[in-house]
């Protein structure tokens, strides 16, 4: 989507980045000439991508270990990134989870979970980058990944759409309060983009050939990586510095789609309206 070198010179700092949409972001920004440090709790992991990633892109991936809900580990993480960069430009929080399930199965540590990684991870990993950057006198750019029922809720996934509301919150209130930094706020809302670890949470066993989510979509597929990996490289770069405060859905029309109160009529096959055609004509001139 941009042109070579649109990140140059610029630090990346990606939450959950070793898998999934994270991967596919971070591999995107070294492509555009960026550095990259990638974190999530799984140290081998993280070795894996940055191996696969470096020896793609042949620009310097920095893995580091970290949980993201514990803040001590955070402020480890910035001294880290500091160390080996000097700087970190932007600030991706993308560490996920979450699961499928009636609320009312759920434990009070089911929703910790959640909440944790989620809501405390990014509010953690914003402050303590925050301060840093206010403290330097240093701009810089912060993306957050939530979802589209953060506005909406949903239901089987509360924990997720409370976290991810909350999320949602941070990023507008802070891209009002820091502004005056130079340090903008944005967010991504991603509709169904399957990774492997999502997938399997979110519709285990056979569910997957049961529904068929694209169904919900109206333009009828899912969203491919790299998609999404264009809307964040753009979110992140220079090109966008009088974007702020803003959440940019990608679902493909889908959570409009939910939301319209006769969507639904789309099944009606053509014949049918013609009925209905009819119908109406009639009523209108009694």
């Amino acid at each position: 989507m941009l042109k070579e070198g649109s990140l140059e010179g610029k630090v990346i700092l990606i939450t959950g980045g070793g898998t999934g949409l994270g991967k596919a972001m971070g591999k995107y920004f070294l492509e555009l000439g960026a550095k990259l440090i990638i974190t999530s709790r799984k140290l081998k992991v993280l070795q894996k991508t940055t191996e696969e990633i470096f020896n793609v892109t042949k620009n310097e991936v920095f893995p580091f270990a970290c949980d993201v809900s514990d803040f001590k580990q955070v402020e480890g993480l910035l001294k880290a990134s500091i160390e080996k960069f000097g700087k970190v430009d932007v600030l991706v929080n993308n560490a996920a989870g979450n699961f499928i399930s009636p609320t009312e199965r759920l434990s009070n540590k089911a929703f910790d979970t959640i909440i944790n990684i989620v809501l405390k991870g990014t509010y953690n990993c914003t402050l303590a980058f925050g301060k840093y950057w206010i403290e330097n006198k240093q701009k810089a750019t912060v993306l957050n990944i939530v979802t589209t029922y953060a506005w909406t809720g949903s239901a089987f996934v509360v924990p997720s759409a409370a976290a991810k509301a909350g999320v949602l919150a941070i990023t507008r209130s802070l891209s009002v309060e820091w502004a005056k930094y130079g340090i903008r706020f944005n967010a991504i809302a991603p509709g169904l983009f399957p990774t492997k670890g999502a997938w399997e949470r979110l519709l285990p066993g056979d569910l997957q050939n049961k529904f068929d989510l694209k169904k919900k979509i109206p333009l009828q597929r899912v969203g491919e990586h790299q998609e999404l990996a264009n809307l964040a490289a753009y979110l992140i770069s220079d090109y966008s510095s009088f974007v702020n405060g803003e959440v940019v859905t990608i679902d493909g029309g889908e959570w409009l789609n939910g939301a319209g109160q006769f969507n639904i009529l789309q099944t009606i096959p053509n014949e049918k309206w013609d009925e209905i055609e009819k119908i109406v004509r009639n009523v209108k001139g009694s």
